[in-house]
């Protein structure tokens, strides 16, 4: 095979996704010295912030120097799109983005947004971590979970089969079963 195989073979990407809103402490914590030597020990070599509303814009960086390639955008059409490729996702604590990462089976960091007035995020996050699914952080906590995450302890989420409830709930309407 060609080098530029290898070059291919070699990339290790980091995907961090915020949503549709903001959460200007995510990006400006992946956009940290610290976070960045992290996952670049970690054998990473590309950053992808997907920044959405934020006002914080990270600095951009290339490979010349050897160190980490770190872009952003704000939004896409298809973020999955991004995922298939990402050797490791960070992302925001929706239950879309969460649930979409896991089917997907990409090492997964759930950042938590504490200014979020809802704690339905972090209750999601913090469980499914405890079952061993996904790491859980806090953007003053994402240096610490990078430095000490062990991807072989990660266990593959197994999703549910939701046909019993549905056929019920069909039946309690009235609907024929099809």
């Amino acid at each position: 095979m060609g080098e530029a195989d290898d070059g291919l073979k070699s990339k290790r990407i980091v995907i961090v996704t915020v949503g549709t809103t903001y959460f200007d402490s995510l990006v400006r914590a992946v956009d940290t010295q610290e976070v960045r030597e992290a996952f670049f020990k970690k054998g990473y070599t590309h950053l992808l912030i997907q920044m959405g509303r934020g006002s914080y814009i990270p600095a951009k960086s290339t490979r010349e120097d050897g160190s980490l390639s770190v872009d952003y955008f704000t939004f896409s059409s298809s973020i999955a799109e991004f995922f298939t490729s990402a050797s490791l996702v960070i992302n925001h604590a929706g239950s879309g983005s969460i649930f979409e990462t896991l089917r997907l089976r990409k090492p997964l960091i759930v950042v938590v947004n504490e200014d979020l007035m809802d704690s339905h995020q972090s209750e999601l996050a913090e469980e499914l971590a405890e079952r061993k699914h996904l790491f859980c952080a806090r953007p003053q906590t994402l240096y610490e979970t990078i430095s000490v995450m062990d991807l072989d302890s990660v266990v593959a989420y197994q999703p549910g089969d939701a046909t019993s409830v549905a056929k019920f709930i069909n039946r309690f309407l009235c609907f024929t079963d099809e």
